[in-house]
């Protein structure tokens, strides 16, 4: 998919609460439906931050959107994306949206995102087909970031040095590679397998707040109307 299709948009978020959690949720939580107020619920109490992901330099915003999708899909809240040179963009007609539910976190260099990850607790792994490390292999990692690169180089040798180790993705047949999207899909799938601790409280309340801004038309001029009532 060329990056200049007018289906395609840059990404970035999410957007900060301008709100507190408490505020967003009181005000909001009474306009929807139960189904999707339980809905919203449900879905918080499958995210994770012990998984993430990390995209470096990916180019193609059908690979982004394919990823993001299954990032969502898998509970995998958080995406940390080192931009290329073109940006980091999706389509809209295949993202369906799902990075309005991600936590998408943005860096120009590989050593910044490293650095972060670090500082969270993440082990770093990073996909490489020479590897002897699966997927089912790093399942029990307590916090562990999932590395995969730009689609023609790889990852690069900035954060391949900053890495704790490499993984592939196990393949019986002739082809040598899969897809980016196609191979961060299958390893979130075996990693997320079987659940994976679930957000604090805290975090939780921030996302249902997000959720619910999402979910709502007109949820910033509600919340305004709402305040100047006080």
């Amino acid at each position: 998919m060329r990056s200049d299709d007018p289906d395609v948009i840059e990404i970035e978020g999410p957007p900060p609460l301008e709100r507190s959690a408490e505020m967003v949720i009181d005000t909001l939580s009474p306009i929807v439906t139960p189904e999707r107020l339980s809905r919203i619920e449900d879905v918080i109490r499958s995210r994770t931050d012990s998984l993430v992901l990390v995209l470096d330099r990916i180019i193609d915003p059908h690979n982004s959107s394919a990823v993001l999708r299954s990032a969502d899909a898998f509970g995998v809240q958080t995406v940390h994306v080192i931009v290329g040179e073109r940006g980091f963009r999706a389509s809209r007609g295949v993202s369906k949206g799902t990075h309005r539910w991600l936590d998408v976190i943005r860096y120009e260099d590989a050593e910044a995102c490293a650095r972060r990850l670090k500082k969270d607790g993440y082990a770093i792994y990073i996909a490489a087909m020479e590897s002897n490390t699966q997927p089912e292999d790093l399942h029990d990692t307590p916090r562990l970031a999932v590395v995969f690169g730009n689609e023609h180089r790889g990852v690069s040798p900035e954060l391949r040095s900053l890495a704790d180790g490499t993984f592939s993705i196990p393949m019986r047949g002739f082809v040598e590679s899969l897809n980016v999207s196609v191979a961060a899909a299958i390893a979130m799938q075996t990693l997320a397998r079987d659940g994976r601790p679930g957000l604090p409280a805290e975090r939780r309340r921030e996302l249902k707040a997000r959720f619910l801004m999402n979910s709502v038309k007109n949820a910033a001029q509600i919340l305004e109307k709402s305040r100047g009532n006080d």
